[in-house]
């Protein structure tokens, strides 16, 4: 599982003494430990799909942050910020791209806003933006 994988890697940055990958790890695991007690609420467990899109939120936060240093002219912050985008990526699965996504909606009976977020949250939940499935189906 993609929890065991990244608590290893947490566990080898604190060996190597890598202060930027322990303190993405640290965020990402309280993240994750977070969504584990509003999933266990509701009966349920964290799943890898669940962390696919905590990783993705995480990448959003972290682009966002990154541009606002890059505002202020903070290079050292930003070069921080892009290693540990560059670790949230490579946990990441591989997302659909725009031309995988149309192929899906146009595959669909029901090509209707509802049924479409639905389709794509049941079977690609993690694997693809929802933002971009919406604006390619609102542009069908």
């Amino acid at each position: 599982m993609l929890y065991d994988q990244i608590k290893k890697a947490n566990v080898q940055a604190m060996k190597d003494k890598d202060s930027v990958a322990r303190s993405f790890y640290s965020v990402l695991l309280n993240k994750i430990m977070l969504e584990n007690i509003k999933k266990r609420e509701k009966g349920g467990e964290v799943d890898d799909s669940d962390i696919s899109n905590i990783l993705q939120k995480t990448v959003k936060e972290l682009e966002e942050e990154k541009t606002n240093y890059q505002k202020v002219g903070n290079s050292e912050e930003v070069s921080t910020i892009e290693r540990q985008i560059e670790i949230a990526k490579s946990y990441m699965p591989k997302l659909l791209t725009v031309e995988e996504i149309k192929a899906i909606i146009d595959s669909l009976e029901d090509k209707s806003m509802p049924s479409v977020m639905k389709h794509f949250k049941a079977n690609y939940n993690g694997k693809c933006d929802m933002k971009m499935v919406s604006d390619i189906a609102k542009g069908n």
